[in-house]
């Protein structure tokens, strides 16, 4: 059901995503998995904290009904210490088309955060898959993604 929906301004319509940083990236899945129901839709990423570097392991949760759940490795601060804003990340809109989206929500006020591009997440454990994304802030701040892909 990808780039269903009927809202004709982005194209599609309707939410993607929902993105989140999580401090224990095992913990988080298993719990969205097994407790919520959701199946991976998609994985990328890696855990390099073994030699130091940065886990950027990241996985797309499908909640049953064509809207997901990404889940970011890497959150570091106590359950206690943290603000909402650094849990959420961003919310997506599914679009068939992320530059024409960009473009409307531009035009209406928003501000540039990061331009339509194309990626290729590395996994190799997992078919690749072409994501076109672009970012806007929208007129409280609030950071919105226009996601574009035929599988997810």
């Amino acid at each position: 059901m990808p780039n269903s929906g009927t809202n004709e301004a982005i194209g599609g319509g309707g939410f993607h995503h929902v993105a989140i940083r999580v401090r224990d990236f095992e913990a988080s899945l298993k719990f969205y998995i097994e407790g919520l129901g959701f199946k991976k839709g998609y994985g990328w990423g890696s855990d390099e904290r073994e030699s130091g570097g940065k886990d950027t392991r990241a996985a797309m949760l499908n909640g049953g009904d064509g809207n997901y759940m990404e889940v970011f490795a890497g959150g570091t601060r106590p359950l206690g210490e943290l603000a909402p804003e650094e849990i959420f990340l961003h919310v997506a809109f599914r679009t068939s088309n992320a530059a024409a989206a960009m473009a409307r929500a531009l035009a209406n006020g928003a501000t540039l955060y990061q331009d339509v591009k194309s990626v290729v997440p590395n996994n190799a454990d997992e078919p690749k898959q072409t994501f076109t994304i672009g970012f806007v802030r929208g007129l409280d701040g609030e950071l919105i993604e226009f996601f574009q892909n035929d599988t997810l």
